[in-house]
């Protein structure tokens, strides 16, 4: 049963990571600055350099869809095509990252994640 669950969380993240795109091409942004910036999140790793806690608090932050989900809203009623092709860039790299099996981390582990759990 847990195959199934980690399964279910790989496939919406495949579908979170292919409407981002989808979204992000509609809106004709730029694949150069796409490519550029989709790892850009995973500099929030680099908060383990302190310490475990530190950089699954900063990791976290970095990935997990509420963020740039707020960021965009407030895009889209500024009319700042700017935030709102980073946040979608920033959320097709959370739904990349769930479409391999990376989830938020524990403060235990870099490893430890949520997807290690389900």
């Amino acid at each position: 049963m847990a195959y199934l669950n980690k399964f279910i969380l790989q496939m919406e993240g495949l579908a979170v990571f292919a409407l981002s795109v989808y979204f992000y091409f509609h809106l004709q942004f730029s694949w150069g600055i796409f490519l550029v910036l989709l790892l850009a999140p995973d500099i929030s790793a680099l908060g383990y350099i302190k310490n475990v806690k530190v950089g699954s608090i900063l990791y976290n932050l970095f990935h997990t869809y509420s963020i740039p989900l707020i960021l965009m809203i407030c895009g889209f009623l500024l009319h700042n095509d700017r935030i709102i092709m980073i946040c979608l860039i920033w959320i097709a790299h959370i739904g990349m990252d769930r479409m391999f099996g990376l989830g938020l981390k524990y403060p235990t582990k870099f490893p430890d994640t949520h997807f290690n759990r389900v």
